[in-house]
C-alpha cells in the first residue's frame, strides 16, 4: 500500500509540474538499456561459476575442511555453504537457506542463525563487480579489505547474538 500511495503521490507531482511521465519514463527506460547490457556478462559470469562451484562438490569438500574449527567454535557446519557464496551470490545464498530450513526447520538454532547470518551480510563481491564495473573502476583500493572485514564483523556478532539468543 505505501507503494501505491508513492506512485499516486509521485504522478501527481508531475502532473503540478506538467511532465510528460510516458516521455520520461520512456527515456530512462531507454539509458538503462546500454547498461544492463554492459552489466550482464558479468551477471553470466557469477552465475556460471556459483554453480560451478556448487556442483563440483567444492562446498562438500570446503565443509568438510573447516568442520572441526567450526565444532570448536559452536557453529553449525550446515552454515558454511550459506557463508561461502554470500559475498558472491545472493540468489546462492537463498538457496543454501531454504537448503538449512529444509533439513533443520526455520525455527531452529540454525535455521534461526543462517537467517540472521543472511541478513546481515552483502553479496560483497556481486555488488563491486557490479558498480565498480559498470562504470569502469579497476582499482578499488580498500574497498574488497573493509567490506570483508565489515561482513566478519557482522558474522561473528550474527553468530554471538544467535548463540544468546538461544541459550548455547
Amino acid at each position: 500500500m505505501p507503494l501505491a500511495i508513492l506512485i499516486l503521490l509521485l504522478l501527481l507531482y508531475a502532473s503540478v509540474r506538467r511532465v510528460d511521465v510516458f516521455s520520461a519514463f520512456r527515456e530512462g527506460a531507454a539509458q538503462a538499456i546500454p547498461l544492463l547490457l554492459s552489466i550482464l556478462p558479468t551477471l553470466a559470469l557469477f552465475s556460471a561459476a556459483m554453480t560451478l562451484f556448487r556442483e563440483s562438490g567444492a562446498f562438500d569438500r570446503l565443509t568438510s575442511f573447516l568442520s572441526p574449527a567450526l565444532d570448536l567454535l559452536g557453529v553449525d557446519p550446515a552454515l558454511v555453504p550459506l557463508l561461502a557464496v554470500r559475498p558472491f551470490s545472493g540468489s546462492a545464498a537463498i538457496a543454501a537457506l531454504s537448503d538449512v530450513f529444509t533439513q533443520y526447520g526455520p525455527d531452529s538454532k540454525t535455521g534461526f542463525t543462517a537467517s540472521v547470518l543472511l541478513g546481515s551480510s552483502e553479496t560483497i563481491f556481486y555488488t563491486l563487480a557490479l558498480y565498480f564495473g559498470s562504470v569502469g573502476i579497476k582499482k578499488t583500493r580498500f574497498t574488497v579489505p573493509v567490506a570483508l572485514a565489515a561482513m566478519l564483523t557482522s558474522v561473528v556478532t550474527g553468530l554471538l547474538f544467535s548463540s544468546l539468543f538461544f541459550g548455547h
